[in-house]
């Protein structure tokens, strides 16, 4: 899996990897102040993705230094929230989009998360009948975001394509003891 970054007022990282999942920096201290970045993937819109996009984005996270007691609720909710959107877009648009995107932007106080495919077809939360099996992944997607003060939305694409993401306040770190 591939991830391209970018840090304002240094070179491009270029293309890489990300870290395997446990082979991350383990927990980090709070972000640096003024610390932003885009990191975009690309992969396979198959099972597998699911669990290599949610390792990747903790790993890319944990790196920034998004870490520790402080974001540990936030990070836990990025992480469903990133299951339950490639979750989707490999169940619902594969047949029309073989290739998923997923894309991360930190910024002052804020982190977005998106997924980008290439099937038009614009997702609803299905259901709020908890006795159905199934379509309740976007309600859920919708519940931690409201309940952590964020938004989401879906856009469509240039190429008709649609993008779905979530948009999270970063909990400001604690200062003194």
């Amino acid at each position: 899996m591939h991830v391209r970054g970018d840090q304002p007022g240094e070179a491009p990282l270029g293309t890489g990897t990300v870290p395997a999942a446990g082979a991350g920096p383990g927990v980090a201290g709070p972000p640096v102040p003024g610390v932003e970045g885009v990191w975009r993937f690309a992969a396979p819109a198959v099972d597998v993705t699911v669990s290599h996009a949610r390792h990747a984005v903790r790993d890319l996270l944990l790196a920034q230094g998004v870490a520790g007691p402080v974001y540990e609720e936030l990070l836990d909710g990025i992480l469903l929230i990133v299951s339950e959107l490639v979750t989707n877009s490999v169940r619902h648009a594969a047949l029309l989009s073989p290739e998923l995107v997923v894309e991360i932007v930190l910024s002052a106080g804020w982190v977005r998360l998106s997924v980008e495919d290439s099937h038009p077809y614009r997702p609803k939360a299905l259901s709020e009948d908890f006795n159905r099996l199934g379509g309740r992944g976007l309600l859920l997607v919708k519940a931690i975001t409201a309940e952590a003060g964020g938004a989401c939305d879906v856009d469509r694409t240039s190429g008709g394509g649609k993008v779905v993401w979530v948009e999270l306040p970063l909990p400001r770190p604690r200062t003194g003891r």
